[in-house]
């Protein structure tokens, strides 16, 4: 469902309030797009996936930060309506645009500015936090995959192009979500072609099981453009800690300040370091691995739980556009320790 480390499009502010969600809170709802202009005949990019720190597919970005956009007749949008969660846009990027999105299909939910799901025509790697979670699977104990904030299928179509034995469970809040990923981003396909290995479910993923428990687990939880708040809350990670089988591992999209919250008064850096901190009360010290997604550590990051396994190992498991991933996991040290997560 989401992208907390690498979304792509700034803000765009709907005719309409967003609305009020009963507790619990919707779980799965992880990126949005904001539209107002930064520059003339230019379409924004605002992402809470942050693209590839890889020095040969990085984004170009402006001395302030921020990304150059696409010019407005290099984008096609393909759906555009609010659902009961959502508000919910299928944008279409030109290949002949020049940008490291040329020739991708978005999915954008609520009003911030983040993007939701991406997808290539030709080509499965996304250059987003989606790739890493694509190499959780070699590390994992036999059995299945679950992906809480499923969105259009972004992270599971990788897995299961790569990993021929990962079977993988999605949950989704959003049924409108689902039926657009079915519809634009070739979901039913991919279904038809795994029946066996790949089942999708709508519903509270916070709730998600299955029988003798989840080899992984990868979270990619937002709502209103912020990580949901239960990530906040240790006994979150311990009912999901409970859901993994012996020797199972959790990878979470943890935001970072390139997510734009609708709330203004919220922070995509103080949220990710709240989550991070709640997950170290689960795992503490050699249970929690950072990995950030750009070169301002703050950016966006994503977290493995578990302790670290064998780099060499590893990256025999991964194709080679993957591996560089490896080397950049860090062990996580609060800011509270006087000392940077990442140093």
């Amino acid at each position: 469902m989401k992208l907390a480390a690498a979304h792509i499009f700034p803000q765009f502010h709907p005719p309409f309030s967003h609305p009020h969600h009963p507790n619990p809170p919707p779980p799965l709802l992880a990126a949005a797009i904001t539209t107002h202009r930064r520059g003339k005949d230019l379409f924004p990019i605002k992402s809470h996936q942050s693209q590839s720190p890889n020095p040969q597919t990085a984004a170009t970005r402006h001395d302030d930060g921020g990304d150059p956009g696409i010019p407005f007749e290099h984008v096609k949008t393909l759906a555009k309506f609010k659902s009961r969660h959502n508000y919910i846009r299928v944008i279409q990027v030109s290949r002949a645009a020049d940008h490291p999105l040329a020739g991708s299909r978005l999915l954008l939910l609520d009003a911030p500015g983040n993007i939701h799901s991406i997808s290539f025509l030709f080509k499965s790697l996304t250059n987003a936090y989606y790739d890493v979670f694509a190499t959780l699977p070699p590390i994992l104990p036999p059995g299945p995959v679950g992906i809480l904030g499923f969105g259009a299928g972004s992270a599971a179509k990788i897995i299961l192009e790569l990993h021929p034995q990962t079977v993988v469970h999605g949950w989704e809040l959003d049924p409108s979500v689902v039926a657009v990923a079915r519809e634009y981003f070739g979901l039913e396909k991919l279904e038809s072609k795994h029946p066996d290995r790949l089942f999708v479910h709508t519903g509270n993923a916070l709730n998600a099981t299955v029988k003798d428990g989840f080899a992984g687990i990868l979270v990619d939880l937002f709502s209103k453009g912020c990580v949901i708040p239960e990530l906040q809350d240790a006994a979150t990670w311990e009912k999901l800690k409970r859901s993994l089988k012996r020797g199972g591992r959790m990878m979470v999209n943890v935001g970072g300040s390139c997510v734009e919250p609708e709330d203004i008064r919220k922070d995509g850096n103080s949220i990710m370091e709240d989550t991070l901190k709640a997950m170290n009360k689960v795992f503490p010290a050699g249970q929690l691995s950072v990995l950030s997604l750009d070169s301002r550590k703050d950016d966006s990051a994503v977290a493995l739980t578990g302790e670290f396994p064998d780099a060499g190992e590893w990256k025999k498991t991964l194709i080679k556009p993957l591996r560089f991933y490896v080397d950049m996991w860090q062990p996580y040290r609060s800011k509270t320790d006087h000392s940077h997560r990442l140093n």
